[in-house]
């Protein structure tokens, strides 16, 4: 692989992996919710997921999945579900603030769930989108030079994406866990779950009437 080529998938994967989307989105509330250092779990499970579709799909599924649209479709429409019900968990957990606090007083914090449930739930969305699979399908290719050995290029294109995409993880984590004090609040709790549920709910809802 020439450098410039390198170079142009550093570019492309940051532009990409920048522009908020679920993933982004569950990072920066789990940092706001159970802080940086907990949120490492749901990064983790984030990235497992992503890192496995990306081999997945370098192993040819991505071609299979373009040649049986009815599985395609029906993949695109269950992780649109997922979405849309962790949409209305989040709502409906909004409503756990206490509705008669003042903005003066801070609302207790919970264990909340453990790291393993912070890595599933992290899997979970990450996988939820089909087109991934796909997409990297698409990508990748473009930068694997054929006259070389493609296992080190392959390796090469997969370490580069793991540290650029961790790199934006913590950067939506840590704004997310500026905003903790503020959680502590019950309208500002409340406020952000309804937004993040909303939003989630919004994915899942544009997933699942995304047509090729």
């Amino acid at each position: 692989m020439q450098l410039h080529t390198w170079l142009l998938y550093l570019l492309t994967v940051s532009v990409i992996s920048a522009i908020p989307g679920p993933n982004m989105l569950l990072v920066m509330s789990h940092g706001a919710r159970h802080g940086l250092r907990r949120a490492v779990a749901t990064m983790a499970g984030c990235l497992s997921a992503l890192l496995l579709m990306m081999s997945i799909s370098a192993a040819g599924l991505g071609v299979f999945l373009q040649a049986w649209p009815a599985l395609f479709h029906g993949l695109r429409l269950a992780g649109a579900a997922y979405l849309i019900w962790l949409g209305v968990r989040t709502w409906r957990s909004a409503h756990s603030a206490q509705p008669g606090a003042s903005a003066a007083q801070p609302l207790p914090r919970s264990a909340g769930p453990s790291a393993w449930g912070l890595f599933r739930n992290g899997f979970a969305v990450a996988s939820s989108n089909p087109k991934a699979i796909l997409f990297a399908a698409a990508l990748l290719p473009q930068f694997i030079d054929p006259q070389a050995r493609a296992a080190p290029q392959f390796a090469t294109l997969l370490g580069s994406f793991a540290v650029i995409e961790v790199s934006w993880y913590l950067v939506y984590a840590g704004s997310g866990a500026q905003l903790a004090h503020w959680l502590r609040r019950a309208g500002v709790a409340r406020a952000f779950g309804r937004l993040t549920g909303g939003l989630f709910i919004g994915f899942g809802t544009a997933m699942a009437l995304l047509h090729d």
